[in-house]
């Protein structure tokens, strides 16, 4: 973190994309991430201040049809992408994500990035955020959205392309500044940095852990 950024002021969405197929994998292969989408978040200003793209090569796995019909992404893209265990020490060090909370629309993205990282070398710290929880919690629904819907129950567009992890992070970074805004002052805001939530009357403290998906 910089030495200049107040803590829990800036907030990581991560939206992932992963080798997949209609059915299983093939023999051999195995759902490796391929891009990681990232939005930076300002929860004081409440604004996205930045967006971030990472292109991952899979060792274990290749990128075919099905799966370039759902991310947009072809095998010769991801060739030219960094290796996994690259684009973490590029979160940890320039995205400061052993630092920073962080929050994906569910809980597939961390559990993409644990097992990956089954020996080692996981980029986040324990502060994670289950947006897609939050927003049923905050609107009282009694389903969980997927993100288009989530977009569509909120009067927000769709920006860019669905299933691109940087869009769905630019996207998830909408939703989150909803919540944000619709939560601002009250005693159980997740959202406000800890010296916000102390200012307003509410309890200064760390993000909640991770909930499940």
């Amino acid at each position: 973190m910089s030495a200049m950024e107040p803590f829990g002021r800036f907030l990581n969405v991560v939206d992932v994309e992963a080798t997949c197929w209609a059915g299983p994998p093939p023999p051999g292969q195995t759902s490796e991430i391929i891009e990681i989408g990232l939005c930076v978040v300002d929860l004081e200003s409440l604004e996205r201040v930045s967006r971030h793209r990472l292109l991952v090569r899979p060792a274990r796995s290749r990128v075919g049809d099905f799966c370039t019909g759902l991310t947009g992404l072809t095998q010769r893209e991801v060739d030219g992408g960094v290796g996994f265990q690259e684009a973490c020490d590029i979160l940890k060090r320039d995205h400061y994500a052993r630092h920073r909370t962080w929050a994906s629309w569910g809980d597939y993205d961390r559990r993409q990035f644990a097992r990956q990282c089954a020996s080692g070398g996981y980029p986040f710290g324990a502060r994670h955020v289950n947006a897609k929880l939050r927003f049923s919690e905050t609107y009282g629904l009694t389903r969980r959205l997927g993100m288009k819907a989530a977009l569509e129950h909120a009067g927000l567009p769709l920006e860019g392309r669905h299933h691109s992890g940087a869009d769905d992070a630019w996207n998830i970074g909408a939703l989150v500044l909803r919540m944000a805004r619709a939560q601002r002052g009250r005693p159980d805001d997740p959202w406000s940095p800890p010296r916000a939530r102390h200012a307003e009357g509410g309890t200064a403290g760390a993000a909640p852990p991770s909930e499940s998906a």
